[in-house]
């Protein structure tokens, strides 16, 4: 059996994406008060980075960007590092604050659990939304996002693969099957 893929967003879609989640986010939040934007490594930052640099635009007000990597919390992980190993990048302070979670693809929801553990351990934010590009379904865990780019009804056996430029060289959502 041949395997077929297909664009699903390009580099207008995704732009178009994240400026619609921009405005969500600030008229959900009623601005960006308290406000923090964390992507989870890889693409989730860069995401997070995109939708700062749109709210900036629209706002004029420039909002913390961090990053987490959650390689460790992952269920399917033996080992969790210390809370400062999985820090790094993370330089700010989360207490109290209103924590946007930035995410490419959102499939099972394990990914976010991690994350959302990470946070935890690092401090108490005084609540965690979740944006993502794309929004598979095929959920094993009961999370939903706040802020969706794009849903995609998908088989389990396809695959979803975003590219963003600043890790992949060009912009585009692919899905194979």
């Amino acid at each position: 059996m041949s395997e077929k893929t297909h664009l699903l967003m390009d580099q207008m879609g995704i732009r178009r994406a994240l400026t619609r989640i921009a405005h969500e986010i600030l008229e959900k939040n009623k601005g960006v008060d308290d406000c923090i934007l964390i992507g989870i490594r890889t693409r989730g930052i860069y995401l997070a980075q995109r939708v700062a640099a749109l709210i900036e635009e629209i706002e004029g007000v420039a909002l913390p960007v961090g990053e987490i990597d959650i390689t460790s919390y992952r269920d399917d992980r033996v080992q969790v590092k210390s809370v400062e190993e999985i820090s790094n990048g993370l330089n700010l302070p989360i207490k109290d604050k209103k924590v946007i979670l930035f995410d490419d693809v959102l499939f099972t929801g394990r990914t976010v659990r991690a994350a959302m553990d990470a946070l935890i351990d690092l401090g108490r934010p005084g609540m965690i939304q979740l944006a993502v590009l794309i929004d598979r379904g095929h959920r094993e865990l009961p999370i939903r996002p706040d802020y969706v780019g794009k849903n995609v009804p998908s088989s389990k056996l396809e695959t979803i693969e975003v590219l963003l430029s600043e890790c992949d060289d060009e912009d585009g959502v692919m899905i194979q099957n």
